[in-house]
């Protein structure tokens, strides 16, 4: 397990990079998984990755797990690196900004 200032830290860091709510992150998922005949079941839809964020923002600090620690690690690493790619063409924008939404950070809000 992580120490508690590198929790702290690590708790913050996952917070600003999931700039998404748990309600914009369910409804994401259930969209980008949805097909033009079936939709999964709600707390299905979208990746292993996704609904593992979406859990992540439902709990207190005190209750993560291990896995759920090493998520967020990977969550702000992804974010962190997607963040320095600059002028790309507009349907790559929109690919990679559907990529990062699956783990909770939409590029374009504020």
């Amino acid at each position: 397990m992580t120490d508690a200032l590198e929790l702290d830290a690590l708790w913050e860091n996952f917070h600003r990079a999931v700039n998404m709510t748990s309600q914009e992150l369910a409804a994401w998922l259930r969209v980008s998984d949805a097909g033009e005949n079936t939709e999964p079941l709600p707390d299905q839809a979208g990746t292993d990755t996704g609904q593992h964020v979406l859990a992540i923002l439902q709990k207190r600090r005190t209750d993560l797990t291990d896995d759920d620690i090493q998520v967020m690690y990977d969550v702000v690493d992804t974010v962190t690196a997607e963040a320095d790619v600059e002028n790309e063409p507009e349907p790559e924008q929109t690919r990679r900004r559907h990529q990062l939404m699956t783990i909770g950070h939409d590029p374009l809000k504020p």
